[in-house]
Formats: structure tokens, sequence, C-alpha cells
């Protein structure tokens, strides 16, 4: 792997939390906006304008994005496509192949401001041919269903990328918790929203598309806002790098280079295959439920309102551990302790869903994975590039991000017709995911030695 500069692993004052504020000593006075988010996370003086953009970029990002993930649903299934889903991963898995080493390859010509709105106007491009397109009677629902697969991963990996690239090792692991509280208000309110404008205004997928679109364009300006903010501070050692070009490295070689890397890409494919096998596990055990009613009305109004109960719990949790306790978990246990949450949870989950494969289990351990995955996972999955080099942060997080994940729908597909053709049943998938889980927990401990060698 290349190595890092010194200057982005400096250690720092450490900090004193206390409920319901952080608070640090010998730090230099808060303004009121960080005296304000000091009670969700440990910002300290001259941070707050920073994070609040930052939190903003990717709360706008996410919010496009479940505008688009609708159109996604409301074309493939109209379009008569939704076998597509199946073979969708193999397809994206082949794109992003192509793709990363492109980017990569622009990473050594532009610098990274340019790097991350050129490929955010790349994306706005592409919406407005296919808003065009779907507007002439052209038929939209696969190649649409994988760009957005791309076109998630790939955005969301990279606005992180860059938030890495802002801050050092130790800034990292107090703000980034706080700045997951974007992503995840996002999230919940951009899914809400897509149903309601659908519902009030008529507006058609295209309509949708448009307004992602803008919403995308302001990204970039934000982008614009934040860079021109944290590189207008004289005392920050990172934004004084922020012209530099990235070196020629392409991503995959940097992460089969590194040991760290290596183990971050297995962990992703890993957490990958355990999640999507749950959701698989979860979609039977609804499904028998809905088997009691013979009306496939009622069956299809059961299983909506039971989804979208899941939802809402799952997204409401996600957001207030986002909120409230991911900092102070980093505070209490560092990015490695974290590490070991999520696992910990499925392990116990799956256990429990083996012995007992009942909705009601089920739904609970499933509702707090999720949530567990969308807060302090997430986290964790950003904070472990913080120390690495500038070429992994851009290079090999998109690969990982990316292609790895992808991969693991691959692989999860793959286990799932096994099982399927084999006659494993809902406690047979369960076994498999704590077996799956304990290797997870090992590679974990293998990632967390390796993270202290780079960590300060």
């Amino acid at each position: 792997m290349v190595e890092r500069p010194e200057y982005q692993s400096r250690p720092e004052i450490k900090s004193v939390s206390s409920v319901p504020v952080f608070k640090s000593l010998g730090e230099k006075p808060k303004g009121p906006i960080e005296r304000l988010l000091s009670l969700f996370a440990d910002v300290r003086a001259g941070e707050g304008a920073g994070v609040i953009t930052l939190a903003i970029n990717v709360f706008v990002l996410l919010f496009a994005y479940y505008l688009l993930k609708t159109v996604r649903e409301t074309l493939i299934l109209t379009e008569g496509g939704a076998t597509v889903k199946s073979y969708s991963a193999a397809a994206q898995a082949l794109l992003l192949m192509l793709v990363v080493p492109i980017y990569g390859w622009l990473g050594t010509k532009v610098v990274r401001v340019r790097l991350l709105t050129g490929l955010t106007l790349f994306f706005v491009l592409n919406l407005v041919l296919f808003a065009l397109m779907g507007a002439s009677g052209v038929k939209l629902g696969i190649p649409f269903y994988i760009w957005v697969g791309i076109f998630n991963v790939f955005a969301v990996s990279q606005f992180w990328a860059f938030a890495n690239d802002l801050y050092t090792e130790a800034q990292g692991k107090r703000l980034f918790p706080f700045i997951g509280v974007g992503s995840s208000l996002g999230a919940v309110l951009g899914a809400s929203t897509a149903a309601d404008l659908v519902k009030a205004y008529k507006l058609t997928p295209f309509a949708l598309m448009w307004i992602a679109a803008a919403m995308l364009l302001v990204c970039v300006a934000l982008t614009w806002l934040v860079n021109r903010q944290e590189t207008a501070k004289p005392t920050s050692e990172m934004s004084r790098h922020a012209g530099d070009k990235l070196g020629a490295q392409d991503g995959f070689r940097i992460i089969f280079a590194s040991r760290y890397l290596t183990l971050i890409a297995i962990l992703t494919v890993l957490l990958n295959i355990v999640n999507s096998c749950g959701e698989f596990l979860l979609g039977n055990v609804v499904v028998q439920e809905a088997a009691r009613f013979s009306d496939l009305a009622e069956r299809q109004r059961y299983v909506g309102q039971f989804y979208g109960t899941f939802f809402k719990w799952q997204n409401l949790l996600s957001a207030l551990a986002q909120m409230f306790l991911v900092s102070r978990l980093f505070a209490a246990v560092g990015v490695r302790g974290s590490m070991f949450v999520l696992p910990s949870i499925s392990l116990v989950s799956y256990s429990v869903m083996a012995v007992a494969p009942v909705l009601s289990i089920v739904r609970v351990a499933k509702i707090f994975e999720n949530a567990t995955d969308y807060s302090i996972q997430n986290t964790v999955r950003q904070a472990l590039f913080l120390p690495t080099s500038r070429e992994a942060k851009y290079k090999a997080k998109a690969a990982i991000d990316t292609f790895f994940m992808r991969f693991g729908d691959m692989v999860q597909a793959g286990v799932v017709k096994a099982g399927s053709e084999l006659g494993a049943g809902l406690a047979g998938f369960a076994w498999f995911n704590v077996t799956l889980t304990v290797l997870w927990l090992w590679i974990a401990s293998l990632l967390a030695r390796e993270q202290r060698k780079l960590s300060f």
C-alpha cells in the first residue's frame, strides 16, 4: 500500500465526553454552531461550518438516491423486467471492473474537487438523457436498474473519500458520526417524500429524474463550498494538499498490495452476503405468514403493511443511533472496538433465528441488525480509510465500495440458489449465516490488529 503522509495521523488533544455534550480540555472557545453540534459529536472550534456543509451534502445525495430508487422500482416492475434483479449484480460488477480503473486514471489528471464534481456532473448528464429517452417512449427498466446500482455505491463512496481527504485521522473519528446523521436523515426523508410526491402531484418517473438531477447539482455546489471552507483554513495540514493529484497506482493493485485493504475488501463481501441472506430469510418468513390469506389483494396488503412498519422502525432506530450513540461509542471504544458491534448482534440474531425461525423473532432481529448496519457499521466502514494514503482513499475505496460490494451480491445470489435447490430451509440459511458471522468476527479481529499498526 502507498505510504500515507505523516500529517494525516498526528494525534490531538483528547476529549472528555459527558452527557449530553462533548468537551475537550485545552481547546479554543467554540462558537454557537460548535456548541450546538456538541450535543451530537465532539465538534471543536472552527469545525462547525465544514461539518454542517458535508452533512447537508450527503443528506441531499441520499435524498436524491431514494427518489431514484423509487423510479427504479417503478420502471423495472411496470416494464416486465423484474427478473433482472437476479442478474443486475453481475452486470454491475462487470461494468465496475471497467469504470474503477478509468476513474483512477482521471484522478491522476485533475485535483480532487474537479474529480468529484466531474463525476457528479456525469451522473447528472446520465439522468437528463434517461429522462428525455423515457419521455419519448424508450423502455429504460433494465439499463436504469443497473445504472442506479452503480450510481448509489459510486457516488456515496466518493463522498466519503472526499471527507476522508479533508480531515486527519483524529478529526475523522470525531466528526464522521455527525456527518453520518445527514446520510441517515436523507435516506429516511427521501424514501417518504418520493411516495408523497407521486401521490400528491401525480409525478411521472421521468419528472422525479429531473428533480434528482437538480439535487445532484446542489451537491456539486456544496462540494465546492466545503472544499473552499476547508482549504481556506491556514492551520489545516490536510487543506494544503488539496491541489495534489493522485498517484498512478491502480485501485485493485493497491488493495491486493496491502493486507489491511485486502481484509477490508473481504469484510465487505462477507457483510453483504450475511445481510442479503438475512433479507432473503425475512422475505420467506413474511411470504409464509401472508399465505394464510386466500385473497391475493389481502396478501399484498399484508406484505405492504409489514414492510412499511419494518422500514419505519429500522430507519428510526438507525437515525437515533447515528445522532446519539455512534459518537459516544467511537469515543469509548474507538473504531476498532466499534467494528465488533454488528457481527456480535448478527451472531446472536441468526443463532436465535436458526432455533426459532418465526416472524416475530426474525422481524426484531433484522430491525436491529439493519439499524446497526446503517449507523454504527456504516460509520466504521468510512473511518477504516482514515489511516490510509490518498490513493487508497479514492481509488481503493472506490473499488471496495463498488466492485467488492456487488461481488458480494453475486455470491449471495449463488448461495440462495444452491441452498434452495438443496432444500436448506429457513433454519439452514440461518445456520449458514451463523457460520459466516463467526468468520466475519475472525476477519474483523485480523483487521483490528492491522488497523492498530496503522493508527496512532
